[in-house]
Parts: C-alpha cells; sequence; structure tokens
C-alpha cells in the first residue's frame, strides 16, 4: 500500500470522496450523531446519506481527522479510507 495521509480540512476531504464518486454518510446507531463513513454504493451496513453540513458537524464534534490514501501501490485510484482520533 502506498502512503496514506491525514487531514482535518473540509475542502480538502470533499474533493477527494466526489473525485471517487463517493457521497457522505453514516451508519444509523442511536450513538450520538451516528458513525459516519463515505458510501461508495458498495456498503454492506446500512447507510443513510447525509448533507456536507451535518457530515462536517459530525466530523468537527467528535474530533475526527481522515485517513486516506490517493493512489494504490501499483498507483491505482485508491478509495481507502478511514476516520481516526485527531492528533
Amino acid at each position: 500500500m502506498s502512503e496514506a495521509k491525514t487531514t482535518t480540512n473540509h475542502d480538502e476531504i470533499r474533493k477527494w470522496v466526489e473525485e471517487r464518486k463517493g457521497r457522505p454518510s453514516r451508519v444509523k446507531t442511536s450513538g450520538k450523531g451516528g458513525l459516519l463513513r463515505i458510501d461508495f454504493q458498495e456498503a454492506e451496513e446500512e447507510f443513510e446519506e447525509i448533507s456536507w453540513d451535518d457530515f462536517f458537524k459530525i466530523f468537527d464534534e467528535n474530533k475526527l481527522a481522515f485517513l486516506h490514501q490517493d493512489k494504490t501501490k501499483d498507483g491505482k485510484t485508491s478509495r481507502f479510507n478511514k476516520f481516526v482520533e485527531r492528533p
């Protein structure tokens, strides 16, 4: 796997997601705000699409950072991503 990057920049996150035809989503839960996910229409869990405003509200309230990979080891566009605690 090639190098992963971490960001909290909303514009950078949105651009990365939209370039890969993803949508801001959350897993429906009883917890505060739900679990954020990026839906690439291949979900195994039940995702609920949410607005970017709601997405970033949950993102910031939970002090998350976006860990992502731009390219795979062989140079293809990567969709690897995950939400982590901010350092």
